[in-house]
Protein backbone atom coordinates (compact mmCIF):
# COMPACT_ATOMS: atom_id res chain seq x y z
CA UNK A 1 0.00 0.00 0.00
CA UNK A 2 1.48 3.32 -1.10
CA UNK A 3 1.66 5.74 1.80
CA UNK A 4 3.05 9.06 2.93
CA UNK A 5 3.38 9.34 6.69
CA UNK A 6 4.11 12.66 8.39
CA UNK A 7 5.67 13.03 11.82
CA UNK A 8 7.29 15.67 13.99
CA UNK A 9 4.30 17.84 14.77
CA UNK A 10 3.45 18.99 18.26
CA UNK A 11 2.68 21.91 20.54
CA UNK A 12 5.21 24.62 21.28
CA UNK A 13 5.61 28.30 22.02
CA UNK A 14 6.03 31.03 19.46
CA UNK A 15 9.62 31.50 18.41
CA UNK A 16 10.39 27.80 18.66
CA UNK A 17 11.31 25.30 15.98
CA UNK A 18 10.03 22.01 14.67
CA UNK A 19 11.22 19.63 12.01
CA UNK A 20 8.55 17.69 10.16
CA UNK A 21 9.29 14.49 8.29
CA UNK A 22 7.35 12.65 5.62
CA UNK A 23 8.33 9.09 4.84
CA UNK A 24 7.09 7.34 1.72
CA UNK A 25 6.48 3.61 1.75
CA UNK A 26 5.34 1.36 -1.06
CA UNK A 27 6.53 3.87 -3.64
CA UNK A 28 9.42 6.23 -4.29
CA UNK A 29 9.58 10.01 -4.13
CA UNK A 30 12.73 10.03 -6.23
CA UNK A 31 11.96 11.80 -9.50
CA UNK A 32 8.90 13.63 -8.19
CA UNK A 33 8.27 17.12 -6.99
CA UNK A 34 7.05 17.16 -3.40
CA UNK A 35 5.16 19.68 -1.34
CA UNK A 36 4.02 20.63 2.13
CA UNK A 37 0.53 22.01 2.65
CA UNK A 38 -1.34 23.12 5.73
CA UNK A 39 -4.93 23.65 6.72
CA UNK A 40 -6.34 25.48 9.71
CA UNK A 41 -9.95 25.05 10.88
CA UNK A 42 -12.34 26.89 8.59
CA UNK A 43 -9.59 27.68 6.10
CA UNK A 44 -8.67 26.33 2.69
CA UNK A 45 -5.68 24.09 2.32
CA UNK A 46 -2.70 26.17 1.27
CA UNK A 47 0.73 25.42 -0.08
CA UNK A 48 3.56 26.02 2.36
CA UNK A 49 6.60 24.84 0.42
CA UNK A 50 7.51 22.85 -2.65
CA UNK A 51 10.67 21.19 -3.89
CA UNK A 52 11.80 19.83 -7.24
CA UNK A 53 12.70 16.19 -7.72
CA UNK A 54 16.40 16.73 -7.05
CA UNK A 55 15.97 19.50 -4.52
CA UNK A 56 17.59 22.08 -6.77
CA UNK A 57 14.53 24.34 -6.80
CA UNK A 58 12.39 25.26 -3.81
CA UNK A 59 9.23 27.30 -3.48
CA UNK A 60 7.68 28.96 -0.45
CA UNK A 61 4.56 30.78 0.53
CA UNK A 62 5.31 34.41 1.30
CA UNK A 63 4.15 33.93 4.87
CA UNK A 64 6.87 31.36 5.64
CA UNK A 65 9.73 32.48 3.42
CA UNK A 66 12.88 32.97 5.44
CA UNK A 67 11.55 30.89 8.34
CA UNK A 68 10.83 27.48 6.79
CA UNK A 69 13.12 25.26 4.76
CA UNK A 70 11.99 22.32 2.67
CA UNK A 71 14.47 19.57 1.88
CA UNK A 72 14.55 15.95 0.83
CA UNK A 73 16.62 12.81 1.03
CA UNK A 74 15.64 10.65 -1.90
CA UNK A 75 17.83 7.78 -0.72
CA UNK A 76 15.77 7.68 2.48
CA UNK A 77 12.50 8.31 0.66
CA UNK A 78 11.91 11.20 3.02
CA UNK A 79 10.78 14.81 2.76
CA UNK A 80 11.46 17.37 5.49
CA UNK A 81 10.20 20.75 6.58
CA UNK A 82 12.34 22.69 9.02
CA UNK A 83 10.22 25.35 10.70
CA UNK A 84 11.93 28.11 12.66
CA UNK A 85 10.65 31.23 14.39
CA UNK A 86 7.19 29.72 14.56
CA UNK A 87 4.22 32.02 14.94
CA UNK A 88 0.73 31.43 16.25
CA UNK A 89 -0.49 31.86 12.67
CA UNK A 90 1.44 28.72 11.70
CA UNK A 91 -0.97 26.58 13.71
CA UNK A 92 -2.50 24.04 11.32
CA UNK A 93 -2.55 20.46 10.19
CA UNK A 94 0.45 19.93 7.93
CA UNK A 95 0.35 17.52 5.01
CA UNK A 96 3.00 16.27 2.63
CA UNK A 97 2.13 15.42 -0.95
CA UNK A 98 3.66 13.87 -4.05
CA UNK A 99 3.35 15.47 -7.46
CA UNK A 100 1.74 13.65 -10.35
CA UNK A 101 4.09 11.70 -12.59
CA UNK A 102 5.44 13.65 -15.53
CA UNK A 103 4.20 16.99 -14.26
CA UNK A 104 6.50 19.97 -13.97
CA UNK A 105 6.54 21.86 -10.70
CA UNK A 106 7.22 25.55 -10.95
CA UNK A 107 6.31 28.77 -9.20
CA UNK A 108 2.66 28.32 -10.17
CA UNK A 109 1.95 24.60 -10.26
CA UNK A 110 3.49 23.70 -6.90
CA UNK A 111 0.58 25.36 -5.09
CA UNK A 112 -2.07 23.49 -7.07
CA UNK A 113 -3.56 20.73 -4.95
CA UNK A 114 -4.89 18.87 -7.99
CA UNK A 115 -1.32 18.52 -9.26
CA UNK A 116 -0.59 16.09 -6.41
CA UNK A 117 -1.96 12.56 -6.33
CA UNK A 118 -0.56 11.18 -3.08
CA UNK A 119 -1.24 12.76 0.29
CA UNK A 120 -0.32 11.96 3.85
CA UNK A 121 -2.76 11.97 6.75
CA UNK A 122 -1.24 15.06 8.31
CA UNK A 123 0.56 16.04 11.50
CA UNK A 124 -0.74 18.75 13.80
CA UNK A 125 1.34 21.81 14.64
CA UNK A 126 0.06 24.07 17.40
CA UNK A 127 1.90 27.27 18.28
CA UNK A 128 1.04 29.31 21.34
CA UNK A 129 2.33 32.69 22.47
Amino acid sequence: QAQLVESGGGSLQAGGSLRLSCVASGHTIDGYCMGWFRQAPGKEREGVAGISSRGLATFYAASVKGRFTISRDNAKNTLYLQMNSLKQEDTAMYYCAKFRAGNVCDTITWTTTSAYNYWGQGTQVTVSS
